[in-house]
């Protein structure tokens, strides 16, 4: 049996890469998040946030139907 070093560091460096930029879309999503829950507080709006949350984690979701659109196909 013969392993493709090559073929199989391109998917890990590639898994890497993609993993860490859904990590910190989540993580923005969640930032969003947070800074509407404080200008709640402090009777502020924060509609851009809230959007740009929403966006990140529209993005992160169509990532993971993507992920499993390849597994399947």
């Amino acid at each position: 049996m013969k392993i493709d070093w090559a073929a199989l560091g391109s998917v890990f460096g590639v898994s890497l890469v993609v993993t860490v930029a859904l990590v910190g879309l989540f993580t923005l999503g969640i930032t969003g998040l947070s800074r509407r829950e404080r200008a709640a507080a402090q009777g502020q709006s924060a509609a851009l946030a809230v959007t740009g949350a929403y966006a990140c984690f529209a993005a992160c979701a169509a990532a993971v139907a993507y992920g499993i659109y390849l597994i399947m196909a």
